[in-house]
This record gives structure tokens, sequence and C-alpha cells, in this order.
């Protein structure tokens, strides 16, 4: 460890003394009576201080007033840095930020909220290609673009608000539509065609979505009677997730209006129209539930002497 490494870890006698002055300048910049006691100080470098005062201001728990006193080479006056609020070892801080991509949960979207698809979405891919002018109306055409303009302003404003990024232009500029006339062009107008479509890691993530909420691992599917694929309320979906997946539209099941697995069930199942007899265990093949009878005494007529003997016979006994 070098001389000036040592020098610097040593408080300066001069700055470490002028707790007066520090303290003059911690209740300057703050306001009355929120300076609280001196609660050390620690050394900056060589002839550089800083001094910490308690905060008593409320909503400050554990901050310290810090206020950085210097002097120059060989000068005996000490002169005023710096003063600051800084928090302590225990202070009272709010939470680290978080974006709001990360916080974002399900559930989470109310009416009137946007939320800002990236461009390199891994859930998406383009849906189309080529290089094909789009539809008057579409929504990615100019003029599409042109009516939208207040909406991407909007949605603009919202990505500021929220420190979002959003794609710059709009869709036109960077997404391929099909021409007037073409094959693509007539499927936009049956409704068939879409700027992105699900990518086959955003089906699959959808898909262990769905089974860990509704799927045959779930309790509700073990004790079931049937699975959902012989059940009357199941709706069938398209597309390839319709090979796994319905909507069921019982509306006392638990997954009423849910996409649920074609694995899963519930006591709601359709053919579940007869109650399941309790089981009847089978009979006893040593009943030891009877008590049977055992006298103390034998009977009256168990003997071979009939109960109508005379009395004076009887005294005498027999032969």
């Amino acid at each position: 460890m070098s001389a000036a490494t040592t020098r610097s870890r040593t408080p300066d006698r001069l700055c470490a003394e002028a707790v007066d002055l520090a303290r003059s300048a911690a209740e300057e910049a703050a306001a009355p009576g929120v300076v609280g006691e001196h609660s050390g100080l620690m050394s900056e470098g060589d002839r550089v201080v800083t001094h910490f005062f308690e905060c008593k201001e409320f909503g400050y728990r554990g901050w310290r007033w810090a206020v950085t006193v210097a002097r120059a080479s060989r000068a005996k006056l000490v002169t005023l840095d710096e003063v600051v609020l800084l928090p302590g070892p225990d202070a009272l801080q709010a939470p680290e930020w978080v974006p709001w991509s990360e916080r974002l949960r399900p559930g989470d979207m109310g009416p009137g909220d946007l939320l800002p698809t990236d461009a390199e979405d891994l859930r998406l891919e383009p849906g189309y290609s080529g290089e094909d002018e789009p539809l008057p109306n579409s929504a990615v055409s100019a003029a599409g673009s042109a009516t939208a303009a207040a909406s991407v302003e909007l949605a603009a404003d919202l990505a500021d608000a929220e420190d979002a990024d959003i794609t710059a232009g709009s869709p036109s500029a960077f997404t391929v539509v099909p021409a007037r006339g073409s094959i693509a062009a007539v499927a936009e107008e049956l409704g068939m065609r879409r700027a992105r479509v699900l990518s086959r890691y955003g089906l699959h993530s959808a898909a262990d979505r769905w089974e860990d909420s509704y799927g045959p691992k779930t309790p509700m599917a073990q004790a079931a009677p049937a699975t959902c694929v012989s059940c009357g309320f199941l709706v069938a979906i398209g597309g390839s997730l319709g090979q796994a997946f319905g909507v069921c539209t019982n509306e006392f099941a638990p997954a009423d209006g849910r996409v649920v697995s074609l694995a899963y069930g519930c006591g709601g199942h359709s053919e579940a129209a007869i109650m399941p007899k309790p089981p009847v265990p089978p009979p006893h093949v040593i009943d030891e539930t009877i008590v049977d009878p055992f006298p103390l005494r034998p009977a009256a007529d168990s003997g071979s002497v009939g109960t109508d003997t005379d009395e004076a016979v009887a005294d005498l006994g027999h032969s």
C-alpha cells in the first residue's frame, strides 16, 4: 500500500474538526429542524472529509445529510465542497425500477390500454411475403396509416410515459402487403389475411400455458369421469391448435369460456348423467359381527331328570 493511499484513508485533522461548518451548510440547504445529530465522518481523499448528519424529515427514515469539506495543500482554511442527502445502510428507499414489459402480468390490461408489440417479437412471424401493394382500405396501407395518425400519436405518448420502445414510422413502411387482384389480396378480403401470425415458438408457448391451467395433469382432470374430447359442451377451434384444444361452454364447469385441452375433464361432462354408486364391500367369510349367546347356567330341561319328578323322590335322588 502506497503512502498516498494511507494518507487518503486517514481523515484530515482540520477537516474532521470542521463539524460546525458542515452543520451550518446542511441547515442552510435543508428545512429548519431537519438536520439531526452528527453521525460520523468519512475520509474521501487527501484533505477531503465528508460529515454525516441524521435526517429528521418525515419519509426519509435512515437517510443522512452528507456535507463534504476540503482543504488546500498547506492551507489552514477549510472550505465547503457539496451538500447532498444520501441514503444510509438501513434507509427507506423506493423499490428498484422495473420496465413495464417486465411488470405486465396476464389480466393487467383494462379498457383503453394499449400494449405495443415489438416488431421482432418471437411469438409472431410475417403472415405473407412479397412486394405487393396493400388494399386501399387496409390498415397497413398509406391511406389507412394517414387515417390512424391520431392513434399512432397516442401510442407514442403512451410509450414515452411508460418508457417503452415502438417501431418508428407507419406499418406500411416495414410490412410487406399484397397487391389487388392477387391471391393474397382475395384472402385479405375474406378475412384470412394478417400482417403477422403466430410463429412456432408462439404456438408452443400458448399450448404449454393452456395445458398447465386446464390440462390432463390437473387434479380436476385426474378425478373426472371422462375427457373433454367426448363432451358435448366442447366447441372445436380452428388451426393447428384445434388438434389438441377446444373451448368449454358448460356454465357450471370450472373452465367455462376457457380454452381446455382435449385430455382435460371435470365433473360437468355431458355424459355423466348417472351418479356413480358408492362401492359396497363384499360379505365377510367369517361374520365376526354376530354374537352367539352362551348361558352361564344350564337349562332346566337339559338333564336326564324331568322337571315333573315328585319332590319326595327328588330328595332321595335316583340311581
